[in-house]
Parts: C-alpha cells; sequence; structure tokens
C-alpha cells in the first residue's frame, strides 16, 4: 500500500519498523505472555459479544431467535475459515521471513495476502446474496427458524468483505510481533458491536436485524482502521502496489500453509451443519437452540486458549526461520502448560454452573434443563483442548503443510461428525453431546504423538548441526544460536 521505492521499501533489519527483535532473544515465558495477552484480550472481547448477541437476542426474541442465529453460524465460521486461511498462511511465511531476514518475500507476501482475500471477499460477498435461502435450508433451517436465520444471515452477507480483509491484516499485524496493534484491531470492532447491540434490538425493536447490524459495522470500524495502520507506514510489512500482484510461488506457499485452518474452520461449520440437522431429527427447535447456547459459551472458553495459540505462532515461526530450535521446542512446552491451565480454568466452572450459564440466555425452562445435563457431558475433557491447538499451530508456524492439515482437520471431521451422526443411533439427542469428549481425547492423542516426534527431530537437527560446525573448527554454541 506503500508506493516507495524498491530500496526504501527494505530497509537493514535492524532499521525495520516494527520489526520486533525480541521474538529471537527474550525470555520464552516473558514473551509468550506480552504477545498472548493481548491477543486474549482482544478474544475475550470479541468472545464477549458474541455472547452478548446471543443473549440480548434471547431475552428480545426467544429460543427461536437463538435458534436463527445457530442456523446461520456456519456461514460465519466459514467467513472466518477463509480469513484465517490467508492470514495464517501470510503469518507463517511473514514471520519465517522476518526470522532469515527477508524482507522483500515478507512484504511480498503480507500484500498477496491482502489482495487475495479481497478477491474472495467479493466472490462470497455475490454466492451469499444469490442463494441465501438454498444456504439457510442445507444448514438445517427449520420452518419455525428460518425467518429469523435470513434476517441475520444477509446483513452477515452484505457486511462480509469487511469482516474478511479485517481479520486477515489482524493476523498479519500480530506475524510481526504487533500484539497490541493487533488488540486494539479486535477491540475496536467489538466495542462498536457491545455498545450497538443494545439500541439496536430493544432501543430501535431491530432484533435479531439489529444483532447483524451491530456485528458488521464493527467489523467495517476494525476494517479501517487495519487499513490504516499499512497506509501510515508504520508496519515493517507495509507494502508497495508491485506487492499486490499475485506471486504464483508465494501465494501456493501461503495457501498450503493456511489450508489446514480452513479446513479447521471448515470443519466447524460443517460440525454446526450436521449437528443442526441431526437435532432437528431428534430433538427438534429446542435441541438446536441449546446447541447454540453451549456453542457461544464454549468460545468464550476457549477465547483465552485461541489467544495463547495466537502469541505461539509468531515465536516459533520466528525462531525456525532463524534456525533456533532450542527455542522452537520450549515454547511448544511452555505454551501446551499455559493453554491446559486456561482451559482448566473455564472446565471447572462450566461443570460447576451449567444451569446458571443457561439461564443468562433466557428464562425457558426446557432450554435450561437440557443445556445443564448437555453442557456437562460437553466439556468432560476440556482442559486437554489446548495442546491440540497449538500442536496444529506448530506445524502451520512452520511451514510444514501436511501434519498441520492432518491434526487440524482431526477433531471435526475425521473424529466428531462421524461421532455425532452415529451417537445419537444408540443414544438420541445425548449422542450429540457424547461424541464431543470422544472426539476431543482422540485428536489430542493424535496430536501429541505427532508433535512428538517432530520435536525430536529438532532436537537431532541441533545436535547434527552443532557436530558440522565443531568439525569446521566453529564454537558448537554457533547452531543453537541460531546465528
Amino acid at each position: 500500500m506503500s508506493t516507495q521505492s524498491e530500496s526504501a521499501a527494505n530497509p537493514e533489519p535492524s532499521a525495520l519498523p516494527g520489526r520486533d527483535e525480541s521474538l529471537g532473544t527474550e525470555k520464552i515465558g516473558k514473551l509468550l505472555a506480552r504477545l498472548s495477552i493481548p491477543a486474549m484480550i482482544g478474544m475475550f472481547v470479541n468472545a464477549i459479544y458474541n455472547l452478548v448477541d446471543t443473549i440480548f437476542i434471547g431475552q428480545a426474541v426467544g429460543p427461536a431467535g437463538i435458534g436463527g442465529l445457530t442456523i446461520s453460524f456456519p456461514f460465519q465460521i466459514l467467513l472466518f475459515a477463509i480469513s484465517t486461511m490467508i492470514g495464517i498462511g501470510g503469518a507463517s511465511v511473514c514471520s519465517r521471513a522476518l526470522g532469515a531476514g527477508d524482507m522483500v518475500k515478507a512484504r511480498r507476501a503480507a500484500g498477496n495476502a491482502f489482495a487475495m482475500s479481497s478477491v474472495l471477499a467479493l466472490a462470497i460477498l455475490a454466492g451469499g446474496l444469490l442463494f441465501l435461502d438454498e444456504i439457510l435450508v442445507a444448514f438445517g433451517a427449520t420452518p419455525g427458524l428460518i425467518d429469523h436465520a435470513r434476517d441475520y444471515l444477509e446483513i452477515i452477507v452484505i457486511g462480509s468483505p469487511l469482516l474478511i480483509v479485517a481479520v486477515t491484516g489482524n493476523i498479519l499485524i500480530r506475524s510481526e510481533g504487533r500484539a497490541k496493534v493487533a488488540m486494539v484491531t479486535m477491540l475496536i470492532g467489538a466495542g462498536a458491536n457491545l455498545i450497538l447491540d443494545p439500541i439496536f434490538i430493544f432501543g430501535l425493536g431491530m432484533g435479531v436485524r439489529g444483532a447483524a447490524w451491530a456485528t458488521v459495522i464493527g467489523f467495517g470500524l476494525s476494517f479501517a482502521f487495519v487499513l490504516g495502520f499499512f497506509l501510515s507506514g508504520r508496519s515493517s510489512l507495509s507494502f508497495s502496489r508491485a506487492d499486490l500482484r499475485i506471486a504464483p510461488a508465494i501465494s501456493r506457499e501461503m495457501l498450503a500453509v493456511g489450508f489446514p485452518n480452513f479446513m479447521k474452520q471448515v470443519g466447524g461449520s460443517l460440525l454446526v451443519i450436521v449437528a443442526n440437522n441431526v437435532l432437528r431429527v431428534h430433538g427438534g427447535d429446542i435441541a438446536i437452540a441449546t446447541f447454540g447456547v453451549i456453542n457461544r459459551i464454549l468460545m468464550f472458553a476457549v477465547m483465552p486458549v485461541f489467544g495463547i495459540v495466537q502469541g505461539f505462532q509468531p515465536i516459533a515461526g520466528y525462531n525456525y526461520g532463524a534456525r533456533n530450535m532450542e527455542r522452537v521446542r520450549e515454547v511448544v512446552k511452555v505454551a501446551s502448560i499455559a493453554t491446559t491451565a486456561c482451559a482448566s480454568v473455564f472446565f471447572v466452572a462450566m461443570m460447576a454452573f451449567p444451569g446458571p450459564l443457561m439461564s443468562i440466555f433466557g428464562d425457558d425452562a426446557e432450554l435450561i434443563a437440557l443445556g445443564t445435563q448437555a453442557m456437562r457431558i460437553i466439556v468432560l475433557v476440556l482442559p486437554i483442548i489446548g495442546v491440540q491447538l497449538v500442536g496444529a499451530t506448530f506445524f502451520m508456524a512452520i511451514g510444514k503443510a501436511f501434519p498441520a492439515l492432518v491434526l487440524s482437520v482431526s477433531r471435526q471431521i475425521l473424529f466428531l461428525i462421524p461421532l455425532v451422526i452415529l451417537f445419537p443411533l444408540f443414544w438420541g439427542t445425548t449422542g450429540v453431546w457424547l461424541a464431543f469428549p470422544v472426539a476431543d481425547t482422540l485428536a489430542t492423542s493424535v496430536t501429541i504423538v505427532w508433535v512428538g516426534f517432530e520435536l525430536r527431530k529438532l532436537r537431532l537437527h541441533d545436535r547434527s548441526f552443532d557436530e558440522a560446525t565443531d568439525s569446521r573448527g566453529e564454537p558448537a554454541a554457533a547452531g543453537a544460536s541460531g546465528s
């Protein structure tokens, strides 16, 4: 977006605006906290406005309104899937390029990420408006829910380009270690949503349409902030117009690395679609609404875990690019411990207080009773999910697409969706809830084995590198430092 010359666009690494050299030097625990806490705050606020949307709709419209939001939710997941595929793929390329000091590649990757996200955003806008009703029916809409779902999703589709570009830009900002700027991007959008929600839903009596407009306006403000940040030249990834031209090699690398996350998000969307359709058969509208509420609460619970994972990715990617494998191994360990501890806090709260949590969304006795039973089953192994997320993100950060893909899709696509279909044949609606802890256990087990194997390979790489440097008469420590 900057129009400076090629030479001016690529100063020496020490002169790069915003480049965070501490990614390769600062103590891992302190560094992870510094990058994760702003991300956690931003994710928390985003989770809060998702909850607030559902709470307000539950109070203003009732379970049918919540059901309408639940039907629309897979489309929103798809929007985030596209955004994060490009953003995480671009962030991985940018972080590794920054670690290696290749600023030309880093900026070209950022430019390509913005170009691709803009093109896909316009395609989603056109397709969503043309096939809106068909999408809703496929997502499991019943006659009692489709009107509310249509009112909400039509507006979300209109604002989808703003969402896609804003999320992509936010991830790129974090890839260069600018965690506080990325946090502000999220706070602006989420804060506007929180303010506008009660005004539109209750003050103007707009119901679910008010919730949708509040969301779109919030993302519009985030989009404006991201655009301003890159245009200002404050980012080390501020790119020229020439960088917007698609570079096939860089784009393929970005998409290969980002595709696993895309599939993970698509798996989440497919999960909601499958669960909605299964629950429509076994439990009806109230079961769909119950699942929608628990899904929002669960999203709130795992947002701090996602914040830690977001802080983890640039550290792992940067140090892998700098060939500092000891720091890569250390950040995997520290991030796994941190995410487990964080998830455990929410596990205790959701096991102890499921009824009060459900009652926040309305006073429907059937909704509260079904939700109390379901929540305690769904979160049975919640503490271990952080390890699975760290493992999948680890392979994205170091640019290894195949294991990243397998681990990213293992929970939803390989395990959870088949179990959501299978278990209700034996246990009805309860089978849907039981599928969650079983799938989480299986996916985490696979992740631990695969990441453990990769970390052992990194340790052998360090040892081989040290032996090679010794044979040339150089200090062995040079290999460990990544210099």
